[in-house]
């Protein structure tokens, strides 16, 4: 039997999808080609922004027509999807459809009566109920109702077959209630992940050859485990434990990453750690949100743009060679031209080497959603000034390292030139450059040359 995955969202996303998908893989199922000719077909959803809310309802709407197709209705159309109608020529085939992440939490009192191509709302809480789920599908039951009010389980695996860059949960949920974010509506409250686990799950990639691995949680700064003996360790703590435990063991992993990162929790002891340890990436996510004390009090982010400021002065000051990125959001409720200046002056302080940027977005349940808001061509106009900048910067912080050596971790052939490799830094920026295919998995040496867009190219040394 065979199984497809659609992802959209963020990384914990990712790596929850990769989880669910190693139950399927133990039970002997094989990944479908497409959704058009699986047999369970599993869409995880995102709530981050409405739009994105917005493009997984029209992949319902897709799917119930597939459905249809795969059914051998006659209300039936195949346009632009012959594949499942050449599948189902002899006859019907089902299709299980299962929908779960933010948008299935959110919504899922409603969303199976709104989309009855649903088969199964999977909530954040009912993840682990997939093994039913399967046994159900295999033994050709009709689909049942799952107890989405239950405690969350981590999964004790989220590899992705053949990656050498895996992502590892340490934590979920979040305390933090950003008034614009539904994240805690749709992720609940926090709750940490013992070190026994995150480091039997980091044996476990070992031995598939894993080589960078991304610690995640909502909060990571906020990650507040326990240990074999029962007592609590902090971030910095769990940090320092990989760090000795992949020394110890020989480990393949050579490169810890971690995100994301709030400001008001990431502290100095954390700073100490990622300085001495080499195994630790020195890149740091740090979403600033914006760069008006104003806002970011109204956004209830809880520090100020001197707090923040003051931070990255401590981070550089411990790590110069530091890679800063961050999350910049324009547009928010009683934003002024005096708050955009704000912004854009912190950012030609911090130069950042990279951001994510977009504007706000209202999200139904939030309080910033019963703010007044700002006209959408606003938004546009003040957040395109920032990517201007934002592009200015990159360029810049990318350029100084043209000339230098660096660690890289071969990742793929490039889709550019088949006869070059592509690879990522321990900053996480791209590499291009000429070797043999069986390099890919491999740390190298590289030396940087060129700066191509936001791609760099380079020769290998070694």
């Amino acid at each position: 039997m065979t199984y497809f995955f659609e992802t959209y969202g963020c990384e914990m996303n990712i790596a929850e999808s990769a989880a669910a998908e190693q139950l399927f893989i133990a039970r002997g199922w094989k990944k479908a080609a497409s959704a058009q000719v699986c047999d369970v077909a599993i869409i995880n959803s995102c709530s981050i922004r409405k739009t994105a809310e917005e493009r997984i309802e029209g992949r319902l709407g897709w799917y119930s027509g597939l459905k249809k197709v795969r059914a051998c209705r006659p209300d039936a159309k195949a346009k632009l999807l012959e594949e499942a109608a050449e599948y189902v020529k002899d006859g019907p085939k089902p299709l299980t459809l299962v929908f779960m992440g933010c948008m299935a939490e959110r919504l899922r009192e409603s969303i199976k009566k709104d989309w009855p191509c649903i088969d199964y709302v999977v909530g954040t809480f009912a993840k682990h109920h997939f093994g039913e789920i399967i046994d159900a599908v295999e033994e050709n039951r009709t689909p049942f109702a799952l107890d989405n009010t239950e405690s969350y389980k981590f999964a004790s695996l989220s590899y992705e077959p053949g990656s050498f860059s895996c992502f590892v949960p340490i934590m979920h949920g979040c305390n933090n209630f950003c008034t614009y974010c539904i994240v805690p509506y749709v992720r609940g409250r926090e709750c940490s992940r013992p070190v026994e686990e995150i480091l039997k799950e980091l044996e476990v990639l070992n031995g598939y050859g894993v080589r960078d691995v991304t610690l995640l949680g909502q909060n990571v700064n906020s990650y507040n485990g326990t240990d074999k003996n029962g007592s609590s360790v902090n971030f910095a703590g769990l940090l320092q434990r990989i760090a000795d435990y992949l020394k110890e063991t020989s480990s393949s992993i050579g490169w810890v990453r971690f995100m994301s990162s709030h400001p008001k929790d990431l502290t100095d002891d954390v700073i100490d750690v990622i300085s001495k340890n080499d195994v630790l990436c020195r890149h740091i996510h740090l979403p600033v949100q914006n760069g008006s004390s104003k806002i970011l009090s109204a956004m209830n982010r809880k520090y100020t743009r001197e707090q923040y400021l003051d931070l990255v002065t401590r981070i550089k000051t411990a790590m110069p060679d530091v890679s800063l990125t961050t999350d910049i959001m324009m547009g928010f409720p009683g934003e002024t031209e005096e708050d955009v200046q704000a912004t854009l002056d912190l950012m030609r302080q911090v130069q950042y080497e990279s951001a994510m940027m977009y504007y706000y977005n209202p999200r139904e349940g939030t309080p910033a959603a019963k703010m007044e808001q700002i006209p959408l061509e606003v938004k546009k106009e003040r957040l395109q000034r920032v990517i201007d900048l934002q592009l200015e910067h990159t360029h810049i912080q990318m350029s100084r390292h043209i000339g230098e050596t660096a660690k890289v971790l071969v990742e793929s052939v490039s889709r550019d030139n088949k006869a070059e490799l592509l690879g990522k830094t321990a900053r996480n920026e791209k590499v291009a450059f000429a070797a043999e295919k069986s390099m890919i998995g491999s740390f190298v040496t590289v030396k940087i040359t060129e700066l191509s867009g936001n791609t760099y190219r380079g020769v290998l040394l070694s």
